[in-house]
């Protein structure tokens, strides 16, 4: 049997990224190791033989890059609006990073524990895989980093899992992060005008481009018996009745202002004005704002709600689309196919990935990593092939679109490749590194690494929730951080089983990719020290 999986690489590769799927969804208490799962049984079947490891260096590297950049495309938006509104956190989380690494390379010594192996448990504990294989190149290819990285890492889940029931049911004053106008959701009401005014002195509208902060739209307008869809250059009149939707409280000063509410729905009326949800699948729509669109101008319809994921937004005139979106337009009811047509309305499309930008965005990435910049004694620091297409996946996502390029992928098909990437690059570690994993993780050395990084895990999550409290964060927020700190989305998990608030997505996004970034720089040092 050994012979056979010997001789075919791609059949042992396979069977481990099965095996390890299987693993990675078994529930243990609270835990589930999810793609680490094939890292494991990558350990165990690589340790049968040291032939099962070799030659896997380039599907490890095209699983690494591909991971890699698409996770920075999916969190390039977030990270970039994260970057002026959690400064604190982020700034304060990198300390904390850098603080860990270092204390991570000073215990190295007296413990005996050599360089690759605590930089590996430092990426381990992290859950920070694209760091393991800055490790490893660090270490010039020595399997430490890997055994390191395979003890670190159940050890800093397990740790973390525990830490987050214990303060799940906690609460911290959060001054400066007032709950999100979206948690309430959304509602809507028909008013009847009593006090005429334009549409841009409605307290709270967001009709307009350019008006920030807005938390209500109109969809309907009844006037004379008429009706039809609002605009956002008219002026209301006596008598008038319209639909006003958005969030429950901003609704309600709203129509407060305008006059008094009806018991009428405007959208039950269809015969005229009618309403659709459609899919945004055509890449010229994806990456452009509901403004830009121009849907009351050309169509005589307005945009009132996207669907993101399981959540609800108000369509904000500024809101970039992205593929996946399901908006929900009001129109003439002879108008809905041309509305199909402009946003493409198809689920195939959505399982399509166009692979010229994905190409451009990994060359552009890898060309990023090889920039290295010297330190004193003739050693350098690069981003790595790691960070390197990560960082440009951060950028390209922010940007979304560039001419006729839409960077940005479906969210579905993002996250296929993202976790065939991972579990490609786990699997590969796993069979190479099998034989020095077996003969170090039941030792001493071994329980050295794993109370270390138990120690440091503690410490810095800890020092996460001190964070929080300071900056006067929520307690979903700052959970979320935790989550994000460590990176692994398991946790984010088992966060939402304690709060469903979304600042807890938030936190973990404003930590996740950029501490990956830190935590690549910060392993070089380790192994270099």
């Amino acid at each position: 049997m050994l012979d056979l999986l010997a001789a075919s690489p791609l059949l042992t590769l396979f069977a481990v990224m099965a095996l390890g799927s299987a693993l990675g969804a078994i529930r243990f208490g609270p835990v589930r190791f999810g793609a680490a799962g094939a890292l494991f049984v990558g350990l165990a079947v690589g340790a049968l033989d040291a032939r099962l490891g070799e030659g896997l260096e380039l599907l490890q590297a095209i699983g690494l890059a591909l991971f890699v950049y698409t996770t920075g495309l999916a969190a390039g938006a977030t990270v970039f609006r994260d970057l002026r509104t959690q400064t604190r956190l982020i700034l304060g989380a990198s300390a904390l990073l850098i603080a860990t690494g270092v204390a991570a390379a000073l215990a190295a010594w007296p413990l005996g524990l050599g360089s690759g192996m605590v930089g590996g448990m430092y990426a381990g504990m992290f859950t920070a895989t694209p760091a393991l294989d800055t490790a490893t190149e660090a270490a010039g290819g020595s399997t430490d980093p890997a055994v390191g990285f395979a003890i670190g890492y159940p050890v800093g889940v397990l740790v973390t899992l525990l830490i987050l029931s214990a303060l799940g049911g906690r609460t911290l004053p959060g001054h400066r992060d007032p709950a999100p106008a979206s948690a309430a959701g959304l509602m809507n009401l028909t008013v009847e005008v009593e006090h005429p005014m334009r549409v841009r002195r409605i307290p709270g509208i967001a009709a307009t481009a350019g008006l920030s902060g807005g938390q209500v739209r109109m969809s309907y307008l009844l006037r004379d018996g008429e009706l039809r869809v609002a605009r956002p250059e008219d002026s209301l009149e006596v008598g008038d009745r319209l639909l006003l939707v958005g969030v429950p409280e901003a609704v309600e000063r709203a129509a407060d202002t305008l006059g008094h509410r009806v018991p009428e729905h405007l959208a039950d009326d269809r015969s005229v004005v009618d309403y659709r949800r459609y899919i945004v699948s055509d890449p010229q729509v994806a990456g452009r704002t509901v403004a830009q669109l121009r849907i009351p101008h050309r169509f005589g319809g307005i945009i009132t709600r996207v669907r993101r994921g399981d959540r609800d937004l108000l369509a904000l005139p500024d809101m970039t689309l992205q593929l996946g979106d399901r908006v929900r337009v009001v129109v003439p009811r002879e108008r809905k196919e041309e509305l199909s047509a402009l946003f493409g309305d198809s689920e195939r499309k959505l399982t399509e990935v166009d692979w010229v930008p994905v190409g451009l965005g990994l060359v552009l990435g890898i060309l990023a990593g090889m920039v290295a910049l010297p330190l004193s004694g003739g050693a350098s620091i690069a981003l790595g092939a790691a960070a390197g297409p990560l960082v440009v996946g951060l950028i390209l996502g922010r940007l979304e679109r560039t001419g006729p390029l839409v960077w940005a992928m479906p969210a579905s098909a993002n996250l296929t490749i993202r976790q065939f990437g991972l579990v490609v690059f786990l699997a590969t570690v796993g069979l190479s590194s099998g034989q020095a994993f077996a003969s170090t993780a039941v030792t001493v050395t071994g329980a050295l690494v794993a109370g270390l990084a138990a120690v440091l895990t503690l410490g810095s999550v800890l020092a996460v929730w001190g964070l929080g409290r300071l900056a006067g964060m929520s307690a979903p927020r700052t959970l979320g951080a935790i989550a994000g700190f460590i990176g692994q989305p398991v946790l984010l998990g088992h966060v939402a089983s304690l709060t469903d608030d979304e600042r807890a997505d938030s936190g973990y996004s404003a930590l996740f990719a950029l501490g990956m970034i830190v935590k690549i720089l910060v392993v070089q040092l380790i192994v270099m020290l």
